[in-house]
């Protein structure tokens, strides 16, 4: 299936039993008798490195086993909340439960409605201190997510 990059390295028991399968197809077409399969088994069980388990394959034509293929480590993806700091994160749960909260105050008690500027005043100097940076922050994040998708 695939070459062997270094002989060193050791295996798995998917290796093996890869191994033992293309042993066995060897068998039925008659290329190795029982008691060589009993022996070249016993070997490939033994084996600990790729190099240990070509030996077992060196006078045989294909198949020979295939290996396990690495695979690249994927990267975890940033947080969306990355890049915004925690007071950010803060007012932006706590603003709307101060609305309903204000509302339902409101209601409940027959208070002046004039209360409501409360969380809206909040909320102009979220604005006025934080500006676009919010937004941008995660414009910038769904860009550099679609470049790790794509690439």
């Amino acid at each position: 299936m695939s070459e062997v990059p270094s002989p060193q390295l050791r295996i798995s028991d998917q290796d093996r039993e890869s191994a033992l399968a293309a042993l066995g197809e060897h068998m039925s077409v008659g290329r190795i008798d029982i008691d060589e399969f009993g022996e070249r088994s016993a070997r490939i069980t033994a084996a600990k490195t790729r190099g240990e388990l070509s030996e077992v394959f060196v006078d045989l034509p294909e198949p020979h086993p295939g290996y396990d293929v690495p695979k690249p480590a994927v990267s975890k993806p940033a947080s969306p909340w990355a890049g915004i700091s925690s007071t950010q994160r803060v007012m932006g749960a706590l603003l709307p439960l101060l609305f309903i909260a204000t509302i339902v105050f409101i209601i409940g008690t027959g208070a002046s409605w004039w209360l409501i500027a409360i969380p809206i005043g909040i909320s102009v100097a979220g604005e006025g201190l934080w500006g676009k940076g919010w937004e941008n922050a995660h414009k910038k994040l769904g860009k550099q997510r679609r470049r790790e998708l794509d690439g």
